[in-house]
């Protein structure tokens, strides 16, 4: 029987790509949150860039931690989730922080626009450094 599990190289490179990601983390009392959000993971780290005080925000924060799921949904199908603790900055991201998530998912021109007009002092970045990992990739053989 072979494993679909991929290896550390294999997750880390399917996570670097261009995948809207989920984000699940706990709330009180309810079902976990889980929404969509474009990140940035180079390695090491996944960047979220999102506003303050939303509820993604409060449930991070209270949680200290979330998971994050990107996915192909072509055949064969494959997925990453990764799980580690939350840091919130407490300044807003830099103007290329920004771009660099921005520009993952828009060409260049939209992601400036994007980003001059999304950008502000209620913006903030979280960061997790993956402690846990789950995959899967329909595509391995033995």
């Amino acid at each position: 029987m072979s494993s679909f599990v991929m290896t550390a190289e294999e997750r880390e490179s399917f996570l670097s790509g261009v995948h809207i990601g989920v984000l699940a983390v706990e709330r009180d009392g309810r079902a976990p949150l889980a929404v969509p959000v474009w990140y940035d993971y180079t390695g090491g780290e996944v960047l979220i860039w999102m506003e303050r005080d939303t509820v993604k925000d409060r449930c991070i924060r209270k949680a200290g931690r979330f998971s994050l799921l990107a996915q192909s949904e072509q055949l064969p199908y494959k997925y990453v989730t990764a799980e580690g603790p939350a840091a919130v900055d407490t300044e807003p991201p830099s103007r290329e922080q920004a771009l660099t998530i921005a520009r993952r998912y828009l060409p260049e021109d939209d992601a400036v626009a994007y980003v001059d007009s999304a950008l502000g002092d209620s913006s903030i970045l979280v960061r997790m450094r993956p402690e846990k990992w789950l995959s899967n990739d329909q595509g391995k053989t033995a």
